[in-house]
């Protein structure tokens, strides 16, 4: 099946960028988009034509093939197992970053691109220390140790951080969570770090290697977002790419969509696309960077699908075959700040007009909002509810779902990534296209381990 699509790609053109015995790639730009299953890109899609008048995602020209998502613990993963797989080329279990099912350290990409000389980034919208960019830049038992992952990717000496997250690289007497006492930042700074807190200072200009923390803990979502507090996703990639470009043994870096997943998490339709599109954007100046190099290879997948989204559903007990994105237009905010709110009003009906542009309830809507007035904590699944019915969507849970994710590639090596692969073959085979030998470099790893628990 695998060859079949090879050929169709070679024949039809899709996955531009693909082309036959490519020289190895200078440098990878690993895009994830986490939470991201195939209906979230229909979704991003079909609001795209509807509302910003744009045919196609930029995603969908490199669209190349998909990849199974299970763990070694769970057909449905978690984030930190699904980015261990990609990083380490590895299945564990959920949970784990960067260790294998016994708990041993998996060298990652980053790590082999480091020991070859190259520059590395890794650019996130959540916490830096989070269980996707840890996974590249890390090695504990359990993705909740996130004080002991900022001090280990300190440790490592990535070239760019970006993200939020400063709460776990400063101690509880300075407003953040570290038990131990250490201001990470400031250590940073002694380690030659430009260390950035606000979005001014960062449009300022940044040099290399630079710690960019942009709140305490995830950045806002893209509906939330005030430019002129927080950059985006795209400004940020577009600032790690400029930084590590000019080193002449090339770059590794990561760039994820970390908050796709959290609106799944939470179903909150509106914010999700959205962050789909971020993503999508940031997705353009990775490829803009690529084709003006032309020896960056460039792969966007997701560790997983949350939320088990769906574009069609029933209302009132009869399946309605369309949806309206130009609902989710109407949003102007996310649960995140939405939800709060309604809890507090005295006026929650003014609330859904003015954020969900939600006017003239029917009478099913307004027992829902009824139910929410007397019983509060029922207000996210009501707004769901009351978003699902007027856009026709749905979804089927409030975690992580099996289905198979899609792969996107450009650049050299690109045509290799064509068909359906697992997730640690998928990691296995960037490292090959890259020449990296992860396996070595593991071994590596432990016996540094082993000599370091000896004294």
């Amino acid at each position: 099946m695998r060859w079949i699509l090879l050929f169709l790609v070679m024949l039809l053109g899709v996955g531009e960028g693909a082309r036959a015995q490519s020289p190895r790639p200078k440098n990878l730009i690993l895009m994830i988009a986490d939470g991201c299953g195939p209906a979230s890109i229909t979704m991003a899609r079909d609001y795209a034509r509807a509302v910003l008048g744009r045919e196609e995602l930029t995603l969908d020209a490199i669209q190349t093939g998909a990849v199974r998502t299970a763990s070694a613990s769970s057909r449905v993963t978690d984030s930190a197992a699904g980015a261990t797989a990609y990083a380490c080329g590895v299945k564990t279990y959920n949970g784990a970053i960067a260790v294998d099912t016994a708990g041993r350290p998996l060298a990652t990409l980053l790590e082999a691109a480091k020991a070859r000389g190259m520059a590395t980034g890794l650019v996130a919208t959540s916490r830096i220390s989070h269980a996707t960019p840890a996974a590249f830049a890390a090695h504990v038992p359990q993705r909740a140790m996130e004080s002991e992952i900022a001090a280990q990717m300190l440790a490592q000496r990535v070239d760019v951080l970006l993200g939020g997250g400063w709460s776990y690289f400063l101690p509880t007497a300075e407003g953040g969570r570290r038990q131990d006492g250490r201001n990470l930042l400031r250590e940073a700074e002694a380690m030659g770090y430009q260390v950035v807190r606000t979005a001014a200072d960062f449009r300022r200009g940044v040099r290399r290697p630079v710690l960019g923390l942009f709140g305490p803990s995830h950045l806002p979502y893209e509906i939330d977002r005030d430019p002129e507090e927080v950059p985006s996703l795209a400004e940020m990639t577009r600032a790690a790419l400029e930084l590590l470009a000019d080193d002449p043994d090339g770059f590794f870096l990561m760039v994820e969509g970390s908050r796709i997943d959290h609106a799944g998490h939470a179903n909150d339709a509106a914010a999700h696309v959205r962050e789909v599109l971020a993503y999508d954007e940031a997705v353009a100046v990775a490829l803009d960077f690529a084709r003006r190099d032309g020896q960056t290879l460039v792969v966007s997948v997701a560790d997983h699908e949350t939320g088990g989204l769906s574009l069609g559903r029933n209302v009132n007990g009869r399946g309605v075959y369309d949806w309206h994105p130009e609902v989710l237009a109407r949003v102007q905010a996310s649960y995140e700040r939405l939800i709060p709110a309604l809890r507090r009003s005295e006026r929650p009906d003014s609330l859904l007009q003015a954020w969900l542009g939600l006017d003239s309830l029917r009478a099913d809507e307004q027992a829902l909002v009824a139910q929410a007035t007397a019983e509060p904590d029922t207000w996210a699944e009501v707004v769901t509810e009351l978003i699902g019915r007027r856009a026709v969507v749905g979804w089927t849970s409030n975690g992580h779902t099996a289905v198979d994710v899609n792969l996107y590639a450009f650049g050299p090596g690109a045509e290799r990534l064509v068909g359906s692969f697992e997730n640690d073959e998928l990691g296995r085979l960037l490292a090959e296209l890259m020449g990296f030998d992860l396996p070595a470099l593991t071994e590596t790893l432990r016996r540094e381990e082993a000599v370091g628990e000896s004294h």
